[in-house]
């Protein structure tokens, strides 16, 4: 039998025309996880961002000591729920002066 007939027999075969697709996709899978494990526990070994960091970035943060459940409590009291408007934001497709009006369409 030459080289071609053997391709032409096991071609027709179904444990060659779905078993050794199943079987590189299992190892081509394997190392692709792989990857996307390497990924996940390699960001997930950052500690967070400490204020020094942050201001020297420009950032300013509150302590953990001046925000807490109460104090933010407290703001969201403050604010009037009964007498507000809804206003409507700009449309990408609306042009400058036309944001006060509605869309015509």
């Amino acid at each position: 039998m030459s080289l071609v007939d053997k391709l032409n027999y096991y071609s027709k075969r179904k444990s060659f025309k779905y078993g050794i697709p199943f079987l590189i996709m299992m190892v081509a899978g394997s190392f692709g996880l792989q990857q996307f494990s390497n990924l996940r526990y390699q960001y997930a070994k950052k500690q967070p961002v400490t204020p020094e960091e942050m201001k020297k970035y420009g950032v300013s943060m509150k302590n953990r000591q001046e925000v807490t459940l109460e104090s933010e409590y407290d703001k969201v009291k403050s604010v009037d729920i009964e007498n507000w408007e809804n206003k409507r934001g700009p449309r990408p497709w609306e042009e400058e002066d036309d944001k006060s009006s509605p869309a015509k369409h």
